[in-house]
């Protein structure tokens, strides 16, 4: 296996679950009887300040946030005082922290930048829209984000990539495979020197396999790793909910790239069984349109099988947060995050210390 046989280094191993044979014991690192903690994206409550969530999530049963930027974190700061300040604040909620996610100033590194950008990206970014601009702005503020982890005393920044030939999604007129290529080769000379100085910091950027992102399904993850020729400060945000409605194998994903799952994030999403009038490519309708083929559910209100997730994540030793990225545009959000973080807290299990059938030997 290329990836594999390259190595993470030290800083990057993973705790991998080992079975050596199907009766031996299995070598587990995460603590006995302790389950995988249940965190909350804050991304989707940027209207909050970060005391408000924080205190929110702690009501609803979470162990952790997972502080999503700009709303919740300002990576330019680099004054101690400020990220001791939101050490605090985690503290006072009793919330641990284990990742930051820096998604929507992400999206700009590699997209064709236009108007749409301007509504999702801080004023500082944007600046006056300037493509290059943009670009170059983007890529700062992800390394700012890699040490603003490090201040924070976390390894992990989840986000986007963008992509500048998502447009060339379907086929026609006719994409060649030299314009294919190129797509990836401009995201591996943006990405690289970000990769590089993450790797520098200790700090690993997990890109959540998503819909306009350069990975959007497992074949284009692998051309993605493929690309950076498998830098070791780069791996997946695990997101099943992105990869269901597509038709795509969400439960291989996890076997398919084993040492490449630095974070997971939990969401739902429902398919129909009979056709409907937008289909999968959602036309141009907005989420939440009963009209559409498929659409985000609070969680265990949709159709991804998450036992199996949970199988798969015990089988190559995953021990991180399972994080809570709420989305269902027909329901109350508070009362979803308290349902999702109670549903998250039933399915997760620990595997076997033991095969079932090993009481049969003597």
């Amino acid at each position: 296996d290329t990836d594999r046989s390259r190595g993470l280094g030290d800083v990057y191993k993973r705790q991998i679950l080992y079975l050596s044979n199907r009766h031996n014991v299995l070598t587990l690192k995460r603590t006995k009887n302790m389950a995988r903690p249940v965190t909350l994206c804050t991304l989707q409550w940027g209207d909050l300040p970060l005391d408000v969530i924080c205190e929110k999530a702690k009501s609803f049963g979470f162990d952790g946030v997972e502080l999503g930027l700009p709303s919740h974190l300002d990576v330019r700061q680099t004054d101690p005082e400020y990220y001791r300040n939101i050490k605090v604040t985690l503290d006072k909620y009793g919330l641990q922290l284990f990742c930051i996610s820096n998604h929507l100033v992400g999206q700009a590194i590699c997209d064709n930048i236009d108007q749409r950008h301007k509504s999702v990206l801080p004023d500082y970014i944007w600046g006056d829209g300037d493509p290059d601009g943009v670009h170059l702005r983007a890529v700062e503020n992800m390394i700012q984000a890699a040490h603003a982890a490090r201040m924070l005393g976390v390894d992990t920044v989840v986000g986007f990539t963008g992509s500048s030939i998502w447009q060339w999604l379907y086929s026609f007129p006719p994409v060649t495979d030299e314009m294919v290529n190129e797509g990836y080769a401009d995201f591996a000379r943006r990405f690289i020197p970000i990769l590089d100085e993450y790797q520098k910091l200790g700090v690993r950027f997990a890109l959540e396999v998503h819909p306009t992102e350069i990975a959007f399904d497992t074949y284009s993850a692998r051309k993605a790793l493929e690309a950076i020729d498998y830098h070791p400060a780069f791996g997946f945000n695990y997101d099943p909910s992105h990869l269901g409605y597509q038709g795509v194998d969400y439960v291989d994903f996890i076997n398919q790239f084993p040492d490449r799952i630095f974070h997971v994030h939990m969401k739902d999403v429902y398919w129909s069984d009979t056709p409907k009038q937008i289909g999968v490519f959602g036309g141009h309708s907005t989420f939440g349109d009963a009209r559409r083929f498929w659409n985000f559910r609070s969680l265990g209100r949709g159709k991804i099988r998450f036992e199996e997730i949970i199988r798969a994540l015990n089988d190559i030793g995953y021990q991180g947060p399972l994080s809570v990225e709420w989305e269902d545009s027909g329901m109350d959000r508070e009362h979803g995050a308290r349902e999702s973080c109670a549903f998250v807290k039933q399915v997760d299990f620990l595997p076997s210390a033991h095969a079932f059938d090993a009481c049969f030997e003597r």
